[in-house]
This record gives C-alpha cells, structure tokens and sequence, in this order.
C-alpha cells in the first residue's frame, strides 16, 4: 500500500518495550496519520525517543504491533530496511559531513550513502539536481550551496539535516527536538519550515519541549508519561487537561 492510500502511516499497538526491567513503554497504543504534522511531549523518561527508536527499527519491541500501512510489520525488520521504505529521522544533534560543501550533504544522501569516494567519481543525475535545488529552497539554504557545511550556524546545521531526509521524498518524517538551542528567529524559521512539510502523502512527527513551538506546528499533541499515553488532542486540549498540567506543564 502505497503512502496516501490510507489515512494511517504508522500503526501502533499494545507496545511493551523494556531495559533491564525497566519499563520504557507500557502498553502504547496510537495512529500517525498522513497529512498531519504530530507532536509527542512528556517529561524526560517518558518514553519519547524511545517510541521513535521501535519506529525506525533501532529498538526492538518486548511485545506489541507497530505496522507501516497497517500492511509492513516494522517490528521484524532491521534499521536499514526501515530507512528504505521511506522513513526518515533527525535526531536532536545534528548529523551533517561538516567538512563537506552543503550541496555535496545532500548529494550524499541522495544517493542514500554510498560515499563520498563513489560520489566524485560519478555525477549526480539532472534530476536528482533539480530535487537538490527544490531542497535547498525549502529549507532556506539556496545561497550556500557551496559553503563548508561545518560553517553554518546551529539552525541553519539543523535545517541541512531536515533537508538531507528531504532529499529522499520520505513518507515519514521523525524529528528529535528540532529547535533546541536554536535562537528565537531561527526557531520562527523552523516552525515555517515544518509546517511547509505536510502533505496528503506524509507524516510529520516531531518530539519537542518548546510548548509555544508545539502550538504552532501541530495539528494533534499527545503526551506520553512513564511510557503510557496521557493523553491526545489539540494543544488547546491539552493545556487544559489537569493530568498533563500536573505531570509535565506544571513543573
């Protein structure tokens, strides 16, 4: 089933995840549709970046279902196979070749990785080009194609990684902290570039504890707490709830 055909990118159920008698995750069940852009908030433990790991396949699940399409068991497969079936995760610490030129980071991942030695020894097909063009427009880097990666301020790092997934047209898009250190105009920057992700055929998550940030971004919060979901809705809703304003909002 292709992306768009359903309404649910990412299916989960009944998820169990465990460290050394720890319990990360207890019993999460929740949707991830396309077309909209999810927030997941909670306090620091609350099984956040572990969800995403299950999700792309770095951690593996005690029990439970998580299903791309409700057709792809995600839980079977490696990280790898994963990332292939287009679903893309930055991480909160950007993951760039600083000692590369912007546009060769995103020639590199076009080619999903092959390397830098097979990258100059072959040349970039016209199209792959126009898609790193369309790239560097989207995340506002046009003008520094051809500067050191390395270089660039903290947001614009942030934005490259974002651009680097983009590059690959992923179904689903998995964000960690996106605007932690950034500063307030970088963040207004990246609440625009975020919101200019979603389509029909996408889902866009994003862990983040910027609630202003949340509030311009997301179409539908949920909160997670000791790995359980609390609770769902708009970020209006959410506010409201006295459960999330005790465990999380009220500290």
């Amino acid at each position: 089933m292709s992306a768009g055909t359903s309404s649910t990118a990412i299916y989960i159920s009944g998820l169990h995840v465990r460290f050394s008698g720890f319990a990360a995750l207890t019993n999460l069940s929740m949707e991830l549709r396309y077309g909209e852009i999810r927030a997941i908030i909670g306090p620091n433990g609350a099984g956040k970046t572990t969800l995403m790991d299950v999700i792309t396949g770095k951690t593996r699940p005690a029990s439970g279902e998580v299903f791309l399409d409700k057709v792809t068991n995600l839980a079977a497969l490696d990280e790898t196979s994963i990332a292939r079936l287009g679903i893309g995760r930055k991480f909160q610490k950007p993951s760039i070749f600083e000692a590369l030129l912007v546009r060769e980071n995103l020639e590199l991942a076009i080619r999903k990785g092959r390397g830098y030695a097979d990258m100059i020894r072959s040349h970039v097909k016209a199209e792959q080009n126009q898609r790193i063009d369309e790239v560097l427009a989207t995340i506002g880097l046009e003008a520094e194609g051809s500067r050191l990666a390395g270089t660039l301020s903290h947001g614009q790092k942030q934005w490259l990684e974002i651009g680097m997934l983009l590059v690959a047209d992923p179904h689903v898009i998995l964000l960690d902290e996106p605007v932690a250190g950034m500063t307030d105009h970088e963040t207004a920057r990246t609440a625009e570039l975020i919101a200019g992700l979603k389509s029909p055929e996408r889902a866009v998550v994003v862990i983040e504890h910027d609630m202003d940030f949340v509030g311009e971004i997301a179409d539908l919060v949920s909160v997670l707490h000791e790995g359980q979901l609390l609770g769902e809705g708009s970020m209006e809703q959410v506010r409201s709830d006295p459960r999330v304003i005790q465990v999380y909002l009220g500290r």
